[in-house]
Parts: C-alpha cells; structure tokens; sequence
C-alpha cells in the first residue's frame, strides 16, 4: 500500500462504508436484531434505575463487546461461505468459534445486567 497523504473525502468515505456495515448487520443478522432489542431494554432499564456512571460505562462495554463481536462473526461467516461452498470441517470450525466468541460475550453481558439491576428491582418490592 502507498503513502497516501492525508484526505478528509476518505476518511468520510470510511464513516460511510463502517454505516453500510451497522446496516448490513441489522438487515441480514437475526442475532444482532435480538442483540439490538436487549440493548433498548438495558439503556431504558439503566435510566429508568438511574445506575451510576461506573455502571453505565459497564454496560456500555458490554453492549460495545456483543456487536463488535456479532459483527466479527457475521465477517468470518461471509468470507468462509465466499471462499468455500462446500462443506469443510475447518470453515466449520471457524465460524462455530465465531459464533462462541458472540455466544460468550452475550452470556457475561446478561450475568453483568443481573448484578447490576437485580438489586435495583428489588428495592422496588421491598
């Protein structure tokens, strides 16, 4: 790759085509519609209990973790599906690591949505 200088066209052009891809994600990606979802409802939750700062910037690591994680995954899958059609135990096992990593992320996200806001709706009972 050259030494290019410096141009705001592309770096715009770079915010445009990072957008298609949030885009692509949501049309085509099942998961990360339901990621999407859980997120509307941690960001109302958080607000509705009023967590503290160091609890939202918690939360907002992990929401960050889940799709960045979703969108990796969805990445790997494309190319694999590209590079091999037919069916090879390594692409396999690429995309259901892929798939692991997402599953993992979300996993330790709802157990940190627990910890954090178990105890809130349990102030509103008692």
């Amino acid at each position: 790759m050259k030494n290019q200088k410096f141009s705001l066209q592309d770096r715009i052009k770079s915010f445009t085509y990072a957008f298609n891809g949030f885009k692509i994600l949501l049309i085509d990606e099942h998961n990360a519609r339901i990621h999407l979802v859980a997120t509307v409802v941690t960001v109302i939750a958080g607000f509705y209990f009023d967590i503290s700062k160091v609890e939202w910037m918690i939360v907002l690591l992990c929401i960050g973790a889940v799709f960045a994680l979703e969108i990796i995954n969805s990445a790997i899958e494309n190319l694999a599906d590209l590079v091999c059609q037919e069916k090879n135990e390594y692409v396999k096992k690429a995309k259901d690591l892929a798939a692991a990593a997402v599953l993992t992320a979300a996993f330790v996200s709802a157990i940190i949505a627990l910890i954090i806001f178990i105890p809130k709706i349990m102030m509103l009972w008692f």
